[in-house]
């Protein structure tokens, strides 16, 4: 009965057949003698067959069991769920992103020498299972028959620190649930425990907030503060991007708009596509972890894998991109990522306007960023919180954040693609954020955010002209967003968005150890000679 609800749950067809065999804690040999330990789900009465391999730092049992290996078993996939390094059973220290390249190629040799695999091996999961993918995908020789990547990327260092600044809150988050996720009785509900945590997103200096959060030390915490500065390539050995168009591996993707992926997973999409492979990609309403996405992510995974593994390609049978539409409730289908669109700039006009074309001659429009109280973050693609699309009036209404406001929409305007802004600033101290959000102004005066994105300012980067003014050229996250007629779109200009991105101290002092700041005046020019825009991609414009 159980699995029936799960099946039927996720969207699946009901299984036949006896329920799967499992064989618990197998024990993996690694190269230098650390024993990691796995479990295999098998259809009933498989003898040699081909293996979906799934690497998790998160354990064995629950969730993970039930969706992938008995979920994906009872459909016809021999499924070997393994514990990564340091967790849940398995040898050696958990040091995130660490050795992932030589254990998962180790334990995929040793898969194909076991009696019950025919030697064709596939690999499913999502977030930090993907990246345990791309850590195996593009060296494994013969190569996998397939790659099911949810919510995940082949680099990391750049959601670490998106535009060069910290993602405090999903770091801060991600380290207090892998801090303590093998406690007993840590996978339940503690309103206590994430009320710390938050608070701990706060605390100064930052590389400390482990202990503020959970009572103890993180190592990956302190591995991120540590290494947060952009000449660092400590993190080299979690990017494999320079690999992605070399890969040879049929690829299913997976994502959500409101996922903190989103960006550098579109990357690797149009990676593959330029390569000349024809990876297939779905895009939902979703945020990263939202229940409402395990049902699409396990059809797609479990139907991608059915087709490359066992021959049964029904599930292929659609176009290679799917994406949904926000703001108009629909499914999209097409051929490549982005659609072909029309390059549309909205200017920041002065007094707050936003329009086609760049004011003449204006002063800029100012205000102070202060790191004692810094400007609040308001929903956005997050682990934890609140996320996804939020009510903004509250933060709009402060003085550390410029709003711009269009005229109403004369019809329904269709966004779809990359978005990016413009903002020529001068701020007092040099060392600054710039962080840029895109809103959809409804006709109560609602204002909802699309999509956004930061960049880090320091001396000397970027380049300055002879006034001190730069040109900041801020990525904010792909989207697609229908704005209806009669809304108007909105463009914020601030200092920060905390805490889900660290505050900006004002100083050079490193974010391991800065505790003061120094509050820091922006001037943002909007005429012109310097024109600050966001550029829209526009379908069927």
């Amino acid at each position: 009965m159980l699995d029936r609800l799960v099946d039927k749950m996720l969207g699946l067809p009901r299984a036949e057949g006896p329920a799967p065999v499992v064989t618990r804690d197998l024990a993996v040999p690694m190269p230098d003698g650390v024993t990691l330990l796995a479990d295999r789900y098998a259809p009933a009465g498989t003898t040699s067959a081909p293996v979906v391999l799934i690497r998790t730092p998160y354990g064995r049992k629950g969730i993970l069991s039930k969706l992938f290996g008995d979920t994906f078993a009872r459909h016809g996939l021999q499924t070997v769920i393994q514990s990564t390094r340091g967790s849940f059973g398995s040898g050696g220290e958990f040091r995130p992103f660490h050795l992932e390249r030589e254990d998962g190629v180790a334990t995929a040799e040793w898969l194909r020498a076991q009696p019950w695999c025919d030697g064709t091996l596939g690999m499913a999961g999502a977030s930090y299972l993907g990246h345990t993918q791309w850590a195996v995908g593009p060296y494994l020789d013969p190569p996998l028959k397939a790659m099911c990547l949810g919510v995940t990327a082949s680099e990391f260092v750049s959601t670490f620190y998106p535009g060069g600044v910290l993602a405090a809150d999903n770091m801060v988050s991600w380290s207090a649930m892998i801090g303590r996720q093998e406690e007993r009785f840590a996978a339940l509900p503690n309103p206590l425990q994430k009320r710390k945590t938050r608070k701990a997103m706060s605390f100064l200096p930052l590389s400390r907030a482990d202990v503020a959060a959970i009572g103890k030390p993180v190592q990956f915490l302190q591995d991120i503060t540590e290494h947060f500065v952009p000449e660092d390539d400590y993190w080299a050995m979690s990017d494999h991007s320079a690999e992605v168009a070399k890969l040879d591996v049929p690829v299913s993707m997976v994502t959500g708009w409101y996922d903190l992926f989103i960006g550098s997973q579109l990357r690797d999409f149009r990676t593959l596509a330029e390569a000349g492979k024809t990876p297939r990609l779905t895009i939902g309403p979703w945020a990263h972890g939202e229940p409402g996405s395990m049902g699409p992510m396990i059809r797609d995974q479990l139907g991608f894998l059915r087709a490359h593994l066992l021959g049964d390609r029904t599930f292929l049978q659609r176009a290679p991109v799917r994406l949904f539409l926000q703001g108009a409730g629909t499914w999209l289908d097409f051929e490549s990522w982005p659609p072909p669109s029309t390059a549309i700039a909205s200017h920041l006009r002065p007094i707050g306007g936003l329009g086609e074309a760049a004011g003449a001659e204006a002063l800029p429009t100012t205000f102070t960023y202060d790191p004692a109280d810094p400007t609040p973050a308001v929903g956005g693609p997050l682990l934890t919180g609140e996320w996804k699309q939020r009510d903004n009036q509250e933060v709009e209404a402060r003085p550390d954040v410029l709003v711009f406001t269009g005229e109403p929409l004369p019809s329904d305007l269709d966004v779809i693609g990359e978005v990016s802004a413009t903002v020529h600033v001068r701020t007092e101290l040099g060392h600054a954020d710039v962080y840029v959000r895109l809103c959809d102004v409804d006709a109560n005066g609602v204002s909802r955010n699309v999509t956004d994105g930061i960049l880090r300012l320091r001396p000397g980067f970027p380049e300055s002209d002879a006034d001190g003014v730069v040109t900041a050229e801020v990525t904010l996250d792909p989207t697609a967003y229908r704005f209806r007629r009669g809304h108007r779109l909105r463009v914020q200009v601030a200092g920060g968005a905390f805490p889900r991105f660290a505050r900006n101290h004002g100083t050079d002092e490193p974010v391991t150890s800065a505790i003061t700041g120094k509050p820091n005046r922006f001037e943002v020019f909007h005429d012109a000679a310097r024109p600050s825009k966001i550029t829209l991609p526009v379908f069927g414009g």
